[in-house]
């Protein structure tokens, strides 16, 4: 019934639905939501009323996201396929079919070192599209030469976050020049933000929280856990996310800076 209300509404009016019902979706039920604004469209649809004009608001960012207000955030994960690469024959498909792509995300794992003196290679090359990540287990597959095409590849852009870290672990096990990457810390600046850390950046543009648990875990184990896999492909995926919504905002004006 709510559903059958909903479709003969004009498409202002479900506009306008449709902010209520994000903004207070946590607090209230949809047929709730329909009710009041059914009893309330009128003075909602006013010119002047602060929801039409909370439709016309720019996104407010911030300068320096406090950390505190990541808890209560809605968590984010990498909703696509995530495809596992375990052997150097699977490695050629699957970096053809990263190349067809026209955006790549780029995250790396390295198991931790609990001890001193303790260093370990890079465990895991994770590479995404918009709603595909390859796990590359770097420690069954090594470095390929497809691996190595797509790291030195020159007209896809890799988008990361701290990309001279994740560059000078890959030179550790092999010798490359790097390709087209594109560091996230470089861009965002552009707005005026300071924060430097992914599950910042992605609160502050996005209002969500990446759940930062798995990155302490054996990523050298001999089966990744689910946990495990979802946590690297959202962090490579939310690079792509991070950057082309950098770049919108950065061309249409369309945010306002709270400075700190």
């Amino acid at each position: 019934i709510i559903l059958q209300k909903y479709a003969k509404l004009g498409k202002r009016q479900k506009i306008l639905l449709n902010f209520i019902f994000f903004q207070y979706r946590y607090s209230y039920d949809f047929p709730s939501l329909f009710s009041l604004f059914s009893k309330y469209k009128s003075l909602l649809l006013h010119p002047k009323s602060r929801c039409t004009i909370a439709l016309k608001m720019k996104k407010i960012i911030y300068d320096k996201f406090d950390k505190h207000a990541i808890t209560n955030l809605p968590t984010i994960t990498f909703p696509g396929r995530i495809i596992t690469i375990v052997s150097p024959e699977e490695t050629g498909k699957a970096v053809n079919y990263l190349l067809e792509s026209d955006i790549l995300g780029v995250d790396t794992e390295t198991r931790p070192a609990f001890k001193k003196g303790e260093q370990h290679k890079v465990a895991l090359l994770q590479v995404s599209t918009h709603d595909t990540c390859f796990l590359f287990r770097l420690k069954y597959t090594g470095i390929t030469s497809a691996i190595l095409q797509l790291l030195e590849n020159k007209e896809i852009p890799m988008i990361g976050l701290s990309l001279h870290d994740d560059i000078l672990s890959l030179h550790k096990s092999i010798d490359f020049k790097p390709g087209h990457f594109i560091d996230l810390q470089d861009v965002v600046g552009d707005l005026g933000i300071q924060d430097q850390s992914l599950q910042k950046l992605y609160a502050n543009l996005f209002s969500r929280k990446i759940s930062k648990r798995q990155r302490l875990t054996n990523w050298d184990a001999p089966v990744l856990t689910e946990k495990q896999k979802t946590y690297a492909a959202t962090d490579a995926w939310a690079c792509i996310n991070l950057y082309e919504e950098i770049c919108r905002l950065k061309a249409t004006g369309e945010y306002e800076l709270i400075t700190s």
